[in-house]
């Protein structure tokens, strides 16, 4: 069930008398689907096959602690060589780069993006980073290899099982140089940017982690 107030999209994941509303703010580059056991709670709303879509999203929802947050991270690319800009003089791999936090009804902390996190890289490419030096790069070709994958069958729910997937690595502000939106949040001081160990290569990349 959606519900639309104050121009703030919720979504209620459970109607009973437990349930929580929680406000929650997510900036990423370039892409995000968000996700509390199994449910959709928002996606950003700017396209994926927008080349430059920063901005962030704030919203609100409801769940039962404790629940299951999921989210996919997606960074721009033309297609499956990784690249932006094919062709031109400004031809590279993009970077990536999410940070969010969600907060209770009293304003207080309950998650927040940091190494805590599990994530799994499901799209990496170029495999070898002299790809964005090709004059005329080629999925697949030569150093443009790319390593693709669905995410696993029921990865967004409480039960499934992620404890062989790696930490999130968390990155500094100078390293993912966060642009249009990300100053309109307030961060805690505790939120940090987060992606798979290559800001570059990884291009999509699943994350869980479990509130209490």
């Amino acid at each position: 069930m959606k519900h639309l107030i104050g121009g703030a999209l919720t979504l209620v994941l459970s109607t009973a008398a437990s349930a929580e509303t929680f406000k929650a703010d997510v900036w990423a580059d370039n892409w995000f689907a968000l996700y509390a056991n199994r449910s959709l709670v928002a996606e950003d709303r700017i396209s994926i096959n927008t080349e430059r879509s920063f901005n962030a999203e704030s919203f609100t929802f409801q769940a039962e602690r404790p629940f299951m947050l999921a989210l996919i991270a997606k960074d721009f690319k033309e297609n499956d060589t990784g690249l932006e800009y094919i062709g031109t003089n400004k031809q590279q791999m993009g970077d990536g780069g999410v940070i969010l936090q969600v907060k209770d009804a009293a304003g207080n902390i309950v998650a927040v993006s940091d190494k805590d996190w599990r994530c799994k890289v499901i799209h990496e490419a170029p495999l070898n980073k002299s790809c964005a030096k090709e004059r005329t790069p080629r999925v697949g070709e030569g150093p443009c290899g790319f390593e693709a994958s669905e995410p696993p069958r029921g990865w967004t729910a409480e039960y499934f099982d992620d404890s062989d997937w790696p930490r999130a690595t968390e990155y500094k502000k100078r390293q993912v140089r966060p642009k249009d939106g990300y100053d309109k949040v307030d961060w805690h001081r505790k939120a940090e940017f987060i992606w798979g160990p290559d800001l570059e290569t990884n291009n999509t990349l699943i994350c869980r982690l479990i509130v209490n």
